[in-house]
């Protein structure tokens, strides 16, 4: 955002790229210097550290021009002028590239390291896999940030506060956590909805996500899609024994009509 509010006489075609690559690349330095020591840690208190270190960064951006002694974020009156360069389109183009960068990821052999006992077993850095993983979520939520920046064309930390967190947390576990397809649709649903059925009650907005979190916890804990994630060949194998069924049926019938 400060990189295409300070360069605005560059054209789109050229700024809206670097902006994009330079959010993504400053955010994977900060998932990595954060991710280090963090992911020594496990279950809860990971949670913990992460959420605080971005309540850390919010509090440091409201802040931080009274300690430069001059105008850098613009505080709490807000980023402003940034230039609106996202449309529906090179949105729509990030986030399918993000997710299938994802699915190949996955499909990886560093995505099939995700099994901390297997992979500890065979001798695997868990260490190294969970660090390249956190830097890689950063690096995407730095490319989003981006996106989300052009959009508004202004950014107010206190826009990024635990309740953002939350509001995302409630995507991934309503979704799945082990579902990538289940995130996006969970995703798209909780945005879309309260848009278009729920701006009258926004301020009811998350007793909603509360209570519908509990309601998954109890009787669906490993989220709607569960495990469950797209495959390409899963796909064609099964497109394949539909043509293989369909033609021993084809068969059967003809000899009985013999």
């Amino acid at each position: 955002a400060l990189f295409l509010r300070a360069v605005p006489n560059l054209p789109e075609f050229v700024a809206f790229p670097l902006g994009i690559i330079l959010g993504g690349v400053v955010s994977g330095i900060f998932g990595i210097l954060i991710g280090i020591p963090a992911l020594r840690l496990k279950g809860d208190y990971l949670a913990i550290i992460t959420l605080g270190f971005g309540e850390i960064i919010r509090v440091v951006l409201l802040n931080i021009d009274s300690v430069l002694g001059f105008n850098f974020t613009y505080g709490a009156a807000s980023l402003k002028n940034i230039p609106k360069y996202t449309s529906f389109f090179n949105c729509f183009l990030c986030v399918g590239i993000v997710c299938f960068l994802i699915h190949t990821l996955m499909k990886s052999k560093h995505g099939r390291a995700e099994n901390e006992i297997a992979a500890d077993s065979v001798g695997i850095n868990l260490t190294y896999y969970k660090a390249l993983g956190f830097t890689v979520s950063a690096i995407f939520a730095g490319v989003a940030g981006a996106l989300y920046a052009s959009y508004l064309g202004i950014l107010n930390p206190s826009s990024f506060g635990f309740m953002k967190s939350i509001e995302i947390l409630v995507m991934v576990v309503l979704g799945g956590m082990g579902s990538m397809v289940g995130s996006i649709v969970s995703a798209t649903v909780l945005t879309a909805v309260p848009e278009l059925v729920l701006r009258a009650f926004s301020d009811y907005r998350m007793i909603a996500y509360s209570l519908l979190l509990i309601v998954v916890m109890i009787f669906k804990p490993s989220g709607l899609m569960g495990q469950y994630d797209f495959s390409l060949t899963g796909l064609i194998d099964k497109a394949r024994m539909g043509k293989l069924f369909k033609k021993g049926k084809d068969k059967k019938e003809k000899a009985g009509d013999k």
